[in-house]
């Protein structure tokens, strides 16, 4: 079965599903992130199938998260790093982990997230870059952009209303 294409559509985050959409992917950048980046690495951490793996990587360095480098010339041997896109996700990850040891973690956090000259624990929180704020519900809403459709534009709009904002 032929899975759908969302490079296409002009949402945002459809386009970005289409690169990280898939739960191997996220895990790959996640590990990546941490420093892995030969091959054997991932598949040891996340005990992957190796033509998953290979299938995995190649997808995202098509898609410009990952570079694929030559380190060894006899066997020929490769190591995936992360480009600036690639680095560019660690806010998603941030944001996953942090739900996910909100939400998902009766026992409690089996992994923190922490300041390296205090050793305490980050509590991370989106925020606005210009002005610090954090970026709640109550003070910030998507709206229609500039490279908008028009369907774009009749939906926030509509959105808009319904929520008793002006449009």
């Amino acid at each position: 079965m032929q899975r759908k294409s969302f490079g296409k559509m002009a949402c945002p985050i459809a386009r970005s599903l289409e690169r990280v959409g898939e739960w191997w992917s996220i895990l790959i950048i996640r590990d990546a992130l941490h420093g892995f980046t030969r091959f054997d690495e991932f598949q040891k951490s996340l005990n992957i199938a190796p033509n998953m793996l290979t299938r995995r990587l190649s997808a995202l360095v098509n898609a410009g998260l990952l570079e694929r480098r030559r380190y060894s010339r006899r066997p020929p041997r490769y190591e995936y790093l992360l480009t600036d896109m690639g680095r560019d996700f660690r806010p998603v990850i941030v944001a996953m982990f942090a739900w996910g040891n909100r939400h998902f973690a009766p026992e409690g956090a089996s992994v923190l997230l922490i300041d390296r000259k205090t050793q305490r624990a980050a509590d991370p929180v989106l925020v606005d870059r210009r002005s610090g704020r954090p970026l709640n519900e109550r003070d910030f809403v998507f709206a229609a952009g500039p490279a908008a459709s028009e369907r774009t534009r009749r939906r926030y709009t509509v959105v808009s209303r319904r929520d008793g904002r002006a449009a």
